[in-house]
């Protein structure tokens, strides 16, 4: 890819270009934004978005890496300083705007090189620069770990030096002019002590790049003085003006030669760890159930849109939205897709939602063929903060494109005089080696109030958003990696025992039990961490997980996984279990309540205990299974309000009748929950564990 490198002179923005030359990128442009003339602030400029003290001397940087270089003035201001950028003619991102545009249009650039680390501020306006031009980001640096991140940049031969200082245990007589590995100690010392960004990510220092790798030539400083911006007892603010500079040839050095450390999203898989094969997990014989007690009915079990209610929060979930395709009625696959949408928005409209208001989209389909039509008008429905969005192929009827539900969110104000927490969006679109951009038409991450909504993960390398290769083990361990990188990265702190409901899609029925060892595995180690800290023997409630067959997943992944997280206190959440026989079958119930008592999460599942006739009543089973699953709601506590908002079931295809089983089961959820009735959500699939035959999922908030 062509790339330009945005350039500011500090290690960051270098060692992002070593970056990209080691992914095989060609940096074949630089660019560079600074103060304009008229400001009156010519060493430096007060910008949320760019460094620009030491900005005299980035005229060298053209001959010292011998690219062109591209520079623009910042006209305009922070104006626009929410979380999400909409385009502002004053703003000072408009300023990159036009210059990245220069850039693209001069140079036929496909990519632009970004040195950002921590700051989603950046990250997001950068973005949305990249997003209108058609630009790729690339952020190697993202979230880095800034410790790990030091060591590599001075190992990496970048020659760096303190320029600015800006913070309690930063002198500016002592440190300005330092070397990053002279600074490297006392860096790691005031980190320790308080809790000082080492990379300078909370603006402690700045730096100023003299030679690295990439450089065919050094700069090297004649002379500069200290101007001393703000004289603090405790934490002055000053930084270097260079009075004199010029630049050397690299006598006996081979620019452009370079190492850089291996590349961090990759893991290895140890082929020792132990997968033991539970047998629970075991596929049985399918055996056919029917359901003696109603005349099979004609219904199309994907025809029948359902809601939940409104919960006192503002909650609500939409199911059965779907797109009815046929080539034979001469309607094309984008028609049936769009009407489909059309259907969702107008019954949203009569409960006074918007498309927007939406979180967390389920989008099963008949087939992945058509992944990209429904994408192209998917994209369309949604703005700069998509929801969050699984997505799987599984077991529809014939003539089904898609089926859709997914849960609304929008707080009542002419009710609610509490001010709340906003919707927080994580939609990263940086390429980095953190986790999988977020290309397509989702967001990684939505949190409303303490929950975590989280989308899909799949085993893509981060770093080439190619699926990972070493077999399932390896896209189970890697793709359960990602989702703890989001929740991280959403909220501080936040990991996999936060999670309260799971979900795992996989596509063979021999990876059942290793989904279950690398989860069980994955929680062991996280708890480890948790005791070391609390030192207690509580026991932690984690989330409950299904683990389901399907047919199919994107880019043929072997497993996908999704999760729902609190950010609460887990070993303070209540859990419930109950178990009992219905009928030939054993049904078993559980539930967790997320310690805030601001959500539960309800598991069912129905299997079947012993060989039998093939013929079985499923009546019984089905109502006692509605009225465990009244009895796990009512034994939530007093102060949990929340409300029972959908009730999925993934069910053994070949084993029932879909119409029926929907029938039954509305019937009954009606009968014992009336006007709390969640929406029902009927998912077809492959396999289950064992001798399940039914497992549902029920989320409450």
């Amino acid at each position: 890819m062509r790339v330009v490198a945005l350039i500011s002179g500090g290690k960051d923005s270098c060692y992002n270009m070593m970056q990209c030359v080691a992914a095989g990128h060609q940096i074949v442009a630089l660019a560079n934004l600074r103060p304009a003339e008229n400001t009156g602030q010519t060493d430096e400029l007060d910008s949320y978005m760019y460094q620009t003290v030491g900005h005299h001397a980035i005229a060298l940087y053209a001959d010292a890496l011998d690219l062109p270089l591209y520079r623009g003035f910042i006209k305009g201001t922070s104006v626009n300083t929410g979380r999400v950028y909409t385009t502002c003619q004053e703003d000072e991102v408009e300023d990159l705007y036009h210059l990245m545009k220069l850039v693209k249009d001069k140079e036929g650039v496909e990519g632009v090189s970004v040195g950002a680390i921590l700051s989603d501020y950046q990250r997001v306006r950068v973005e949305d620069v990249c997003r209108r031009l058609n630009l790729q980001p690339l952020a190697y640096l993202w979230r880095r770990k800034q410790e790990i991140l030091l060591k590599e940049i001075i190992s990496s031969n970048i020659q760096a030096i303190i320029i600015k200082v800006a913070a309690f245990g930063l002198d500016p007589d002592k440190h300005l002019g330092k070397t990053l590995d002279q600074m490297e100690p006392d860096l790691l010392e005031l980190s320790e002590k308080y809790g000082v960004h080492v990379c300078g990510e909370g603006g402690e220092y700045e730096t100023f790049t003299l030679d690295c790798p990439l450089f065919k030539k050094k700069i090297v400083v004649d002379s500069a003085k200290v101007v001393v911006h703000s004289a603090d007892a405790f934490a002055p603010v000053a930084y270097l003006r260079f009075l004199k500079l010029h630049l050397e040839n690299k006598q006996g050095e081979s620019s452009g030669m370079f190492m850089v450390n291996s590349c961090s999203c990759e893991v290895s898989c140890d082929d020792d760890d132990i997968f033991p094969s539970s047998e629970d997990d075991e596929p049985q014989k399918n055996i056919l159930v029917l359901w003696k007690s109603l005349k099979h009915s004609t219904l199309d079990f994907t025809k029948t849109f359902g809601s939940s209610g409104k919960s006192p929060s503002g909650y609500q979930w939409f199911s059965g939205i779907t797109a009815h395709f046929l080539p034979s009625k001469g309607k094309n696959a984008q028609e049936a897709a769009r009407e489909a949408f059309s259907s969702l928005q107008a019954n949203m409209t009569s409960e006074g939602l918007k498309l927007k208001d939406i979180i967390l989209v389920h989008l099963y389909m008949k087939s992945m063929k058509d992944f990209n039509v429904i994408n192209s008008v998917y994209v369309t429905q949604f703005d700069l903060c998509p929801p969050a969005r699984v997505c799987v192929e599984t077991l529809l009827p014939d003539g089904v494109l898609f089926c859709i539900d997914c849960l609304a969110h929008k707080y009542d104000i002419a009710t609610d005089d509490v001010l709340h927490d906003e919707k927080l969006v994580m939609h990263v679109q940086s390429i980095s080696h953190w986790a999988p951009a977020s290309i397509g038409p989702y967001s990684q991450s939505i949190k409303v109030g303490d929950v975590l909504y989280c989308a899909g993960q799949i085993a893509l390398v981060p770093c080439t958003m190619q699926l990972v290769s070493g077999g399932i083990r390896t896209e189970a361990i890697v793709s359960l990696r990602h989702v703890e990188r989001v929740l991280e990265a959403m909220s501080q702190k936040t990991a996999l025992h936060h999670i309260i409901t799971a979900s795992c899609y996989v596509t063979d029925s021999k990876h059942i039990p290793i989904a279950h060892s690398i989860w069980q595995k994955k929680l062991r180690e996280c708890k480890k961490v948790e005791d070391s800290e609390m030192y207690h023997d509580v026991t932690t409630v984690c989330g409950l997980l299904a683990v389901v067959v399907i047919s199919h997943l994107p880019r043929d992944a072997a497993i996908e996984w999704h999760v729902v997280a609190v950010v609460d206190d887990p070993l303070q959440r209540k859990h419930f279990a109950v178990k009992m026989l219905s009928e030939g079958f054993q049904i078993e119930c559980e539930s967790v309540e997320s310690s805030s008592a601001s959500c539960a999460s309800i598991s069912i599942r129905l299997s079947l205990i012993s060989p039998s006739p093939s013929q079985l009543d499923l009546d019984g089973p089905l109502h006692d299974l509605v009225a465990m699953f009244r009895q796990a709601v009512e034994k939530l506590s007093e102060d949990c309000t929340a409300s029972p908002l959908s009730f999925r079931a993934f069910f053994k295809e070949d084993v029932f009748d879909a119409e029926t089983l929907q029938t039954g089961l509305q019937e009954y959820l009606e009968k014992y929950l009336g006007k709390k009735t969640p929406a029902l959500i009927l998912v077809p699939v492959v396999d289950l564990p064992g001798k399940e035959v039914i497992h549902i999922t029920c989320w409450l908030s």
